[in-house]
Parts: C-alpha cells; sequence; structure tokens
C-alpha cells in the first residue's frame, strides 16, 4: 500500500517551507515515526515523520524546492521491500599522476615547496577575500587552522586568532596563498527563510516602531560576588549553573511590574497591556538569530529560569525549537556581551515596546564614597517604542534594573 507524505500543519499565519534536508534516500527502509526530511520555515525548522513502516518509493519535493500546505513530499509503499538506496555517483578514482621526469642536466631545479606548505586540495576554495588577505599576509599555512564558519569554513576571525597565538606554521616565503587558493572572490547563496523573516520583522520595528535607546551602567560587583559564593552548592542542588541571565530576567520581570507601558503593545489604537511576563531571550543559532519564549518567568526560581533558558538554547543549537517556543513574548533580553560588544542599541522585537541589551563586563574606575575604585562594570541599554512608553518611564525601568542588579537581596525581597 502506498502512503503519501505531505507537508503538514506548519503553524500560525505560516503556509509555505522550503524542503532543507531529506535524511532517507529513495529505496530506503524507514520505520514509523522515524524521521524523513526538514522542512525550514521563517520561523523554526520542523522535522517530517514517517506515518507508516515501509519502503521510500519516490521523492516529490527535492532539497531546496518551497513547498506548501498539504503538498506531496513523497511516497512510503508498506507492502515493499527495501533496495540499495539512491545515491549520487561515487566519484572516480583520481588517476595516478605519472612520476616526473628528472629535469636536463641544464636546466635549474625548481624550488620545492616547503613541506608544510598547504595545497589546493587541501584549503578551502571558497576562501573569502579578508581570509585569503590575511594568510598570504602572515604566510599561514590554513590546513592547520580548523574553520569555525558554516561546514567548517575558515572565516576571518580564525586566521586572526591563528595569528596571534602563532598556532598555525608558516608556509615557505616562496610560496604564494593566493596562488595556491584559487576561488571565486564571491559567492552568491540565497537566503533561508529564517533570515528572510528576521530581514523583514527588523525592517518592520525599524518602520513602524519610534524607537528610542537609553543606558546606564551596572556595577556587576554584588551579582558576580553571589554567583561565586553560592555557584557549587547551586549547581549541586539544581543541576545547573547559576548566570547573569536569571538574575535580569527576575530583574527585568520586578521592573515591568512597575512600568506595565513596556510589558504591552500597541494593536490599532488600542494599547494592550499584559499582566503576565513571558520573557523572549535572544539566541544566535546556525540558522540565525532566534529568540524563544521563557514563559511566566514571574513564577519561576532562578533555577527553573536557568534551566528553561539552557533548554531553548540546546533547542536552538539542534534546529529543535517548535512553533511554541518561539510566539508569544512580552519583553525581550539580548547579550551581546558574549561575543564582546560593549555597548549596543538593540532593536525592537514586534510588536514588543521593549528590549534589554545586555553588554560586556569591564573592569572601569568608578567613584564611590569621594575615592576611585575598579569595579566590573556594564552598559545596559534599553530600547522602546516611543509610541508607547514615555522616556521617564523607560529611565526608571533601566534604574529599577540596574538596582536589583547592584542590590540582589532586592529580587528576594521583591523591593
Amino acid at each position: 500500500m502506498v502512503n503519501a507524505v505531505k507537508v503538514p500543519p506548519l503553524g500560525e499565519s505560516v503556509t509555505e517551507a522550503t524542503v532543507a534536508k531529506w535524511l532517507k534516500k529513495v529505496g530506503e527502509m524507514v520505520k514509523a515515526d522515524e524521521t524523513l526530511l526538514e522542512l525550514e520555515t521563517d520561523k523554526v525548522t520542523l522535522e517530517v515523520n514517517a506515518p507508516v513502516t515501509g519502503v521510500l518509493t519516490s521523492v516529490s519535493a527535492a532539497e531546496g524546492a518551497t513547498v506548501g500546505v498539504g503538498d506531496l513530499l513523497g511516497e512510503l509503499d508498506a507492502s515493499a521491500t527495501a533496495s540499495a538506496p539512491q545515491a549520487a555517483a561515487a566519484p572516480a578514482p583520481a588517476p595516478v599522476a605519472p612520476a616526473p621526469q628528472a629535469a636536463p642536466v641544464s636546466a635549474p631545479a625548481p624550488i620545492a615547496a616547503s613541506p608544510t606548505a598547504p595545497t589546493a586540495a587541501s584549503l578551502d576554495p571558497k576562501l573569502s577575500p579578508a581570509v585569503r588577505k590575511i594568510a598570504e599576509e602572515n604566510a599561514l599555512n590554513l590546513s592547520a587552522i580548523a574553520g569555525s564558519g558554516k561546514d567548517g569554513r575558515l572565516i576571518k576571525g580564525d586566521v586572526l586568532q591563528a595569528v596571534a597565538s602563532g598556532a598555525a606554521p608558516s608556509v615557505s616565503p616562496s610560496v604564494s596563498v593566493a596562488n595556491v587558493a584559487q576561488g571565486p572572490l564571491e559567492e552568491r547563496v540565497k537566503m533561508s527563510r529564517l533570515r528572510q523573516r528576521i530581514a523583514v520583522r527588523l525592517k518592520e520595528a525599524q518602520n513602524t516602531a519610534a524607537m528610542l535607546t537609553t543606558f546606564n551602567e551596572i556595577d556587576m560587583g554584588a551579582v558576580m560576588a553571589t554567583r561565586k559564593r553560592y555557584q557549587e552548592a547551586f549547581e549541586k542542588k539544581h543541576g545547573v549553573k547559576l548566570g547573569f541571565m536569571s538574575f535580569f530576567t527576575k530583574a527585568c520581570v520586578l521592573a515591568l511590574k512597575e512600568i506595565p507601558a513596556i510589558n504591552a503593545e500597541i494593536q490599532g489604537d488600542e494599547i494592550v497591556y499584559k499582566n503576565y511576563y513571558d520573557i523572549s531571550v535572544a539566541v544566535s543559532s546556525p540558522q540565525g538569530l532566534v529568540v524563544p519564549v521563557v514563559r511566566g518567568a514571574d513564577h519561576m526560581s532562578f533555577a527553573d529560569v536557568e534551566k528553561t533558558i539552557g533548554l531553548l538554547g540546546r533547542k536552538a543549537k539542534d534546529g529543535k525549537l517548535s512553533m511554541e517556543d518561539m510566539t508569544g513574548g512580552t519583553f525581550t533580553i539580548t547579550n551581546g556581551g558574549i561575543f564582546g560588544s560593549l555597548m549596543s542599541t538593540p532593536i525592537l522585537n514586534p510588536p514588543q515596546s521593549g528590549i534589554l541589551g545586555m553588554h560586556k563586563i569591564e573592569e572601569r574606575p568608578r567613584v564611590i564614597d569621594g575615592k576611585i575604585e575598579i569595579r566590573p562594570m556594564m552598559y545596559v541599554a534599553l530600547s522602546y517604542d516611543h509610541r508607547l512608553v514615555d522616556g521617564r518611564e523607560a529611565v526608571t525601568f533601566l534604574v529599577r534594573v540596574k538596582e536589583c542588579i547592584e542590590d540582589p537581596e532586592r529580587l528576594l525581597l521583591d523591593i
């Protein structure tokens, strides 16, 4: 019996998806509920599972194809037996190069490259101009550097780190990396649906909201001391590390309760005030920036917040976030400090009216009781929709967050 595999419902307001990856090949036996392929929407990556146990007999939508809800993806035959999967033809073995003939006595012998010199086969053929330039200037052996970009490609940060650490051996000065690593100077790649959605939403925020950003700085000394004092006991009891995000999440909830406009949104000519606190947390994933939601953060303990953020982070990394994980947030927190950002103006996550930006902790001089002390300081930024939130409210919100972080006991006493 032949069973059709169709595009399942993709979620609210989502009608199309892209076939990201087939995990099974035609002719291969598949068990019921085993993942057949992955679909990428503008919000999440969805797995499509086999409805029955059988053999995949046909694929109707190849990787990269755009499909709609209900479209045919392929067919499974429950009565068929598995055959050899259809796969791409194996590349023919490379011909053995003939041994080089001895050069005439009268001809000067060519200068041999260093044994550590990279070969064209050992280098990424799609190196960016910046990577190629740095490698050439520093005579780096790129084959000895691990790439952290997509599909293991070398990015600018990889070669800069190699130069700083001296980790990559040099090639012979007579070997030009530019000559060895010939490749296209440009690469044209279609934007993923998630990246397209990010672009649309961010531009929508700029075009719609009257965005404004206010700044402050926070002395992180008290929170850092608290973490150091209780980290071991906290992790032993709860099985998760005590991080900064739980402090900032609880501080934001307390401040949102005092300034409800920042937890509200505009719908037409009405303001919708929300008496629940679902905090969106910006997470960097291989597919792009995603913003899963910590629901009911006001009812959570510090351990619950840390566990939830950790779980959402792992799901984002593995491409397992669901539509439910991504929708319904009332306020957003983003931490550019983990990438080294010292200060930024975060963009609103529509239809929300506020987003808090955390940044890098840096030791700076600060005057305390008439004396200069070196303290661990963090700049924080609140971007808000000025159509709904006044400057006084935005500044008050940020001051409350600052007070809670500099005196964490306020979070326990809810003051």
